[in-house]
């Protein structure tokens, strides 16, 4: 610490000596010269009124005074103390001050020039009474001057790198790189050098770049697989007294092929039983490989040996394991042993290692056959046999055999396995293995029969063998030829003679050889049939020829045509089947109309056109019917039966809802006027006048659009001064209802005056809501009681 803040010392003092030399060589005078012109004009040159240069101090100064940075002085200042300095800019009046007198700068805090490189400031002078400026402000810079007080820093702490084994001297690794805060255009403060601290001699680096390479050849990963090295970068060129950071680098060899596969032993011995399934593990061999991934992959091979039918082998890539499995059975009486030779070879192969190789090893694998209590065996591995359709029971099938292969020979019984074979149409011997039947086979109805035969060994039951046995029924000829279809065929009335009209075919459920050629003939006693004839293809069809013209459906509309059909079996068999002909009226093109005789009756009356005219004139009087019944009931009733009992005002029906009294429009109120007194005069019908009733002058008719309020008063007003009205109220009884109604007169006025029958007491049961009708059209007791 001693020794750095000496160095700070001498370092300010090799910055003021600077700044005072640049301000002796420098120091204009404030007042100018006169410089004469070519034209003897004198030109006045105005001098520079600072005198200063560039200042700079050093950073990290940890002195106990301001450090002086340097001093500012006008030419104008005579040192009376009337001129003031003000300093303003970056860092103006809290890292740098001056002295507004001397104009003296100096900084009050410790610089970094890693956090700010220089500061611009800017100085004027000014009159200190009046501070009215005396010269114009100028700029200038303060440098902080760098010193070596950071070290290098690695942009990791820790790398990792790959390099391939046995790789070349001098093959390129990783680069690691430093870097130096410090000014790297002043001094050596930045200038890195790169060493290795750890990792030698295995690997080295560039001073310079920072570039790892590898120092030894043959380097092996399966001898060492990681290497931890240290790099050093020191600035000041790598000379005494700079600075230096460190970082370390793990590399890591990656794996080539460079190591053969080989197995750790010579001989390999197994076993296997003779019982064993063919895909069946007998064992497992392994070649090591020190190398790991793909270069470490091993296959496996039989190269050799008198197994090399019997046995396979497989290589398992998740254990690199070579899988020894049998490939074909095995028979302990017949061979007891068997050799291989087995190859393991690696899968990739590096060109640039082949001189290591081979890359192969090769083992020899003995395997011994163990005896096994084998289940019998039979001689076949499945059996067919025939038998005829219809044949009798304890007809003979055929013969399994089986035996037991071991040493033993035990005697071996028969059974059929009665899942095969649910209707139990067949029967073994147990003894010698013999097939019979127990009911009669149908090949129509099951052609094959495949059932399954057990054998088992008579002193060891747990051993058995199960053998598929298909049994085939021969078919003969027990079925007769029939019609292929239901047919139906149709003739023509006009049909001509010779003239062909349906084809048919026959159909056999026994098999190909006992049915087709089908052949088709008439029966003996109709050969010569007046009516229709056969003519037989040879194509198992047939065709039905008209033999004469003219048919009639009023004489008969319905022939049956008896066929003979035999097969080609031997025996053959036939069977006769009848034809259904029926007679039709078809138009020319020979297109069928109709088949029905009643229908030809019908059309030998009516034409066609007639019978649609007909069909149309009813429609239309059912419509005209229709129309007159729906006129009938729209016609309005007269409201009033006689006109001799016209009453004092009309009544008008119409079906339209008015708004209520402020609605005019809806409806012409002059309807409800008494026509009789729209002149004036207005007969009472009640009593007959004395005399000739005048209006008075002063009342007029109301218009037809007055209001129903101004009508009333008008009505009452001329009911009021009509002098032929009576004294008493004149009541106008209106018992007519209507036409056709069963219900009688629902006159209130007659209602009131006669005693009803119903009886209402039901009404007390309905609850709630109709307690009021209760009350009201109660019985008379029920009055009583509540009064």
């Amino acid at each position: 610490m001693k020794g750095r803040r000496c160095l700070h010392a001498a370092l300010l003092c090799l910055g003021v000596l600077c700044c005072s030399q640049a301000l002796g060589t420098e120091r204009p005078s404030l007042h100018g010269h006169l410089e004469k012109g070519k034209e003897g004009q004198v030109l006045h040159r105005s001098k520079r009124g600072w005198v200063w240069n560039q200042f700079f101090v050093i950073e990290e100064y940890t002195g106990p005074d301001p450090v002086l940075v340097g001093r500012l002085h006008s030419d104008i200042d005579s040192g009376d103390g009337n001129i003031k300095y003000i300093l303003s800019g970056e860092g103006a009046g809290i890292i740098f001050v001056i002295d507004d007198k001397s104009g003296n700068i100096h900084a009050t805090k410790t610089l970094d020039r890693e956090e700010r490189a220089q500061y611009t400031l800017t100085a004027q002078a000014v009159d200190r009474n009046t501070n009215r400026p005396l010269e114009p402000p100028s700029e200038f810079i303060v440098k902080v001057q760098d010193i070596n007080d950071n070290p290098p820093e690695f942009l990791h702490e820790n790398y990792h790198a790959n390099v391939p084994e046995r790789s070349n001297v001098g093959t390129s690794v990783i680069q690691v790189t430093a870097s130096d805060a410090d000014d790297p255009t002043y001094g050596n403060s930045a200038k890195l050098v790169y060493s290795i601290l750890e990792g030698q001699p295995y690997f080295s680096v560039e001073a310079q770049t920072g570039i790892i390479r590898t120092a030894l050849p043959n380097m092996d990963r399966e001898a060492k697989e990681e290497y931890h090295v240290v790099i050093q970068a020191k600035d000041m060129g790598g000379h005494m007294g700079g600075l230096s950071g460190t970082t370390k680098v793990t590399i890591t060899l990656t794996d080539v092929n460079d190591n053969p596969p080989k197995f750790p032993q010579s001989v390999y011995q197994m076993s296997v039983s003779e019982a064993a399934v063919p895909g069946e593990e007998v064992g497992r061999v392994k070649a090591k490989d020190p190398d790991i991934g793909e270069n470490g992959l091993v296959a496996y091979s039989i190269i050799d040996g008198d197994g090399m039918d019997m046995f396979e082998i497989t290589t398992d890539y998740e254990t690199q394991e070579g899988v020894v499995k049998l490939k074909k059975t095995l028979d302990y009486e017949t061979k007891k042993s068997y050799s291989l030779k087995v190859e393991a070879a690696n899968v990739h192969i590096d060109p640039k290692f082949i001189s290591n190789g081979p890359f192969k090893d090769t083992v020899t694998v003995k395997i011994a056959v163990e005896d096994a209590d084998e289940p019998p065996v039979f001689l076949k591995p499945s059996y067919v046999f025939e038998v005829q359709e219809n044949a009798a029971s304890g007809t003979v099938v055929g013969k399994v055999h089986a035996k037991d292969p071991d040493a033993a020979n035990s005697a071996i019984r028969y059974s059929i396995d009665r899942h095969t074979d649910l209707e139990r149409y067949f029967v073994i011997n147990a003894e010698d293995g013999n097939i019979k039947t127990i009911k009669t086979l149908d090949r129509e109805e099951m052609a094959w029969h495949n059932i399954s035969v057990f054998a088992v060994e008579v002193h060891k039951q747990h051993q058995e063998a199960k053998v598929p046995v298909a049994i085939r029924v021969v078919d003969v000829n027990d079925n007769a030829p029939k019609f292929a279809a239901a047919y139906e065929a149709f003739v023509c009335e006009n049909a001509r003679s010779n003239q062909q009209f349906i084809t048919i075919s026959a159909d056999d459920k026994d098999d190909s050889a006992n049915g087709p050629r089908f052949i088709f003939s008439l029966p003996p006693e109709i050969i010569h049939n007046p009516n229709f004839t056969l003519r037989d293809n040879r194509d198992n069809t047939a065709s039905v020829l008209v033999r004469r013209e003219g048919f009639s459906r009023q004489k008969q509309d319905l022939y049956l045509l008896p066929i003979v059909i035999s097969d080609g079996g031997v025996p053959p068999l036939s069977s006769t089947n009848t034809l259904s002909i029926r007679v039709c009226g078809c138009d020319g093109s020979g297109s069928l109309l109709s088949c029905s005789a009643e229908a030809y009756a019908l059309n030998a009356g009516l034409s066609t056109g007639a019978l649609i005219a007909i069909l149309a004139c009813i429609v239309i009087l059912l419509v005209i019917v229709v129309l007159f019944v729906t006129l009938k009931r729209q016609k309005k009733e007269p409201l009033i039966v006689f006109e001799e009992e016209d009453v004092r005002e009309n009544i008008i029906t119409y079906d339209d809802e008015g708004g209520g009294e402020e609605d005019t429009e809806a409806f012409d109120i002059a309807t409800l006027q008494n026509p009789d007194g729209i002149n004036g005069f207005m007969p009472r019908k009640d009593i007959k006048p004395e005399y000739q009733y005048l209006p008075r002058p002063g009342l007029r008719p109301a218009p037809n659009s007055v209001d129903v309020d101004d009508f009333i008063s008008t009505r009452i007003q001329e009911a009021d001064n009509d002098p032929t009205a009576p004294p008493y109220d004149s009541i106008q009884i209106y018992g007519y209802e209507g036409r056709g109604s069963v219900a009688g007169s629902l006159s209130s006025l007659e209602s009131a005056t006669t005693d009803s029958d119903l009886d209402y007491d039901y009404l007390q049961n309905w609850g709630p809501r109709f307690k009021k009708l209760a009350d009201l059209y109660g019985s008379k007791d029920t009055f009583d009681d509540d009064s």
